[in-house]
């Protein structure tokens, strides 16, 4: 079972190059709000997995780029947890402005402690338990 949260994001100024257009490296930061706020409407947030002593650090990222976002455009992020392992979980993403798909991505996160030591990722996201 796949669990999956939409997220509505508008492109800031401060994201765009001289053209207007959304900066590539602003689409992994939209990919971590989406899996934040996913984290968050399943009854957890971030701030309470590092204060357990657990981290959830990027080990792969992927994007692939459809059509340009501009500044100030509406979008909607899809964030879906695709695939949790007892160390990993992955994230697929679908970011469109209306019907027209801008981008996709892919995320693999490693749970681990503050000396890299990898642990289950059902220490830190108990909610997650049943996707395993």
């Amino acid at each position: 079972m796949k669990r999956s949260h939409t997220t509505e994001i508008r492109v800031r100024y401060a994201e765009t190059d001289a053209m207007g257009v959304l900066h590539h490296a602003g689409y992994l930061i939209y990919f971590e709000i989406g899996r934040t706020e996913a984290l968050r409407e399943d009854g957890g947030s971030y701030a309470d997995v590092e204060k357990a002593g657990r981290f959830l650090v990027v080990v792969e990222a992927n994007v692939k780029y459809r059509t340009p976002a501009r500044y100030d455009e509406l979008l909607t992020l899809t964030t879906t947890v695709d695939r949790v392992t007892p160390a990993k979980l992955e994230h697929t993403y679908e970011l469109r402005r209306g019907e027209t798909l801008v981008a996709t991505g892919r995320t693999v996160l490693a749970c681990v402690d503050s000396g890299g030591k990898v642990h289950r990722v059902s220490e830190a996201l108990p909610s997650l338990a049943d996707l395993m």
